[in-house]
């Protein structure tokens, strides 16, 4: 079965468990397939996200779930995580969740793989986006490669040294 047939059954699974569907990947081989499945708490914040516990305990019930429903072949790696510092922005409901947040974006409508600020989604097919010379710019979503949220790490903003490391 393809990762788009699969990828509304597994987020009402998952959803039905209380997290939300971050991220699906398809990966592997033909004869080992991995689907890699990243999950959050719909209400998380940095410190107060999924944990290793909630991970196996989503793994243990979707690898029953997708068994059960013969979704899957007999040989496949199902991998659960959480997203990460710099959590993928796949569905508009995440861009409208990160208003306001710093983004890496990789579109041909930008030229490449740029930094903006998220400054809103008109719809549920477009983005709306500051690049760091001012431009504002509203992209369509379809037209997005790659969008992750730039990681900011709590403890270096409290000791004033921002979100990037300096190199000498």
């Amino acid at each position: 079965m393809s990762v788009d047939a699969l990828l509304a059954l597994i987020r009402d699974h998952i959803a039905g468990l209380g997290f939300e569907l971050v991220d699906l990947r398809h990966v592997g081989t033909v004869e080992r397939p991995i689907l890699q499945v990243r999950v959050d708490r719909p209400d998380s914040r940095p410190g107060h996200g999924i944990t290793a516990d909630d991970c196996a305990g989503i793994s243990r019930s979707l690898e029953r779930f997708l068994e059960t429903s013969a979704m899957v072949g007999p040989r496949y790696v199902l991998e659960v995580s959480s997203p990460g510092i710099e959590r993928p922005l796949r569905w508009p409901e995440h861009w409208r969740r990160f208003v306001g947040r710093r983004a890496r974006v990789r579109s041909p409508a930008l030229g490449g793989r740029r930094e903006v600020e998220i400054l809103g989604v008109p719809d549920d097919a477009h983005v709306t986006v500051r690049q760091d010379d001012g431009l504002e710019r509203t992209l369509a979503l379809d037209e997005v490669d790659d969008a992750r949220l730039v990681g900011e790490l709590p403890e270096l903003k409290r000791a004033g040294q921002g979100h990037r490391a300096r190199r000498r």
